[in-house]
């Protein structure tokens, strides 16, 4: 689990896409602030990553908490992982934690992003969904 902590705090400072596939299992989840369905299955995380690789502007994790959670998806106690962020998005300042839940072999199963303020997850939602349409990875809405 630490190094998959490390490995992905590197790839997000590089914005390096390619540097989180093999730190994610097949079957993750995503829960993110903007919408209520998740994000299932490593391709289309692995998109969304790129989408907010390009969105968020000077972000950077200030902060770590470790432990154990329930997840979402079995409801099952697996280690967990809090990073603490903060970021810009379209000339808001977003605060916000991930929250990371790892299987038995270390590689994360489930991830949960949550930010504020309301007006910033808003900012973000707008320039998110742009970005999956842009890369085909949801229909376009208009």
């Amino acid at each position: 689990m630490e190094k998959t902590v490390e490995d992905f705090r590197t790839a997000v400072a590089n914005r390096d896409v390619a540097a989180l596939d093999g730190l994610f299992t097949e079957d993750v989840r995503l829960y993110s602030p903007v919408t209520f369905t998740p994000f299932e299955g490593k391709a289309m995380v692995l998109g969304l990553f790129g989408v907010l690789m390009r969105t968020f502007e000077d972000f950077r994790y200030i902060g770590r908490c470790e432990g154990a959670a329930e997840t979402t998806a079995d409801g099952e106690e697996a280690p967990s992982v809090v990073l603490l962020f903060r970021a810009t998005v379209g000339g808001k300042q977003i605060h916000g934690i991930d929250l990371l839940h790892f299987d038995e072999a270390g590689r994360i199963r489930e991830f949960t992003v949550m930010v504020r303020p309301r007006s910033a997850v808003h900012a973000l939602g707008e320039a998110v969904l742009a970005g999956l349409e842009a890369d085909g990875l949801v229909p376009a809405t208009g």
